[in-house]
């Protein structure tokens, strides 16, 4: 019948989209990872789950869509956003060894968006998303997208930049960074988006470089024009200096 794939947003699912909801309520079974489905505790409690551990994605997804085609119709749940660095692009990919079913992707925010928020607002001009995550891309590709994005002066948001067999990757990618962006440019980081201890701190490029972080925690690194406004975090799209 149909997969729909539904980004939960960060932390403790509050900032679930009217369209999540009502998608999570017309659903006969909701897929995901085990800590994912937990973020629903207590919420649409008749419906059936089926949850998997880590490193299970292409599992998760069979079933999705294993079920989809028996006729159920199947919510699939990613934390952020289902289509970054979700499972939107995975299930559409599975699908084509399966009789045709319909997908539906509904989005929510992503870690970028709910961390920028925190932080004030150094989203607001052109950015570009890197994960640091060598898993699935070598890390010869991640350094080139850095290099190429510190050039070109883009705001940049880093996903998994840290994990305890990459301690010192967000060091590496400062070294990076720092080839073309000044030591003085405005950081930020945020751990625990929209959870219970959630933290944020602004830095500079200088300090960020010293800075242990883990996966709960998404870095910003700003641009040139990116600045302190009472203590937050703000990149200018221009607006002012257009009218002057």
């Amino acid at each position: 019948m149909r997969v729909t794939v539904i980004g939960l947003g960060p932390g403790a699912g509050a900032d679930l989209t009217g369209r999540a909801v009502e998608a999570l309520e017309r659903c006969d079974l909701i897929v995901g990872y085990t800590a994912y489905i937990a973020l629903l505790e207590g919420q649409f409690p008749d419906k059936e789950r089926r949850s998997t551990g880590m490193r299970r994605e292409v599992d998760r997804c069979r079933m999705a869509v294993e079920e989809a085609a028996a006729g159920r119709d199947v919510a699939l749940v990613c934390s952020g956003d289902s289509g970054v660095y979700g499972m939107a692009a995975l299930v559409y990919e599975v699908s084509r060894d399966y009789p045709p079913i319909e997908i539906e992707v509904v989005p929510g925010i992503t870690a970028a968006c709910g961390g920028a928020a925190v932080l004030g607002a150094p989203l607001t001009h052109d950015f570009a998303v890197v994960s640091l995550s060598d898993l699935m891309t070598p890390w010869e590709t991640i350094e080139n997208r850095l290099r190429l994005a510190a050039r070109a002066d883009f705001v940049l948001c880093l996903y998994n930049p840290s994990s305890r067999s990459r301690a010192d990757y967000l060091q590496r990618a400062c070294d990076i960074l720092l080839e073309e962006k000044s030591p003085d440019t405005v950081c930020g980081y945020v751990r625990n988006i929209g959870r219970a201890g959630e933290e944020a701190h602004t830095c500079t490029l200088a300090q960020l470089r010293e800075t242990q972080v883990d996966m709960f925690t998404t870095v910003f690194v700003g641009n040139r024009q990116t600045c302190l406004i009472g203590g937050k975090m703000v990149t200018p799209r221009g607006y002012l200096q257009r009218g002057m």
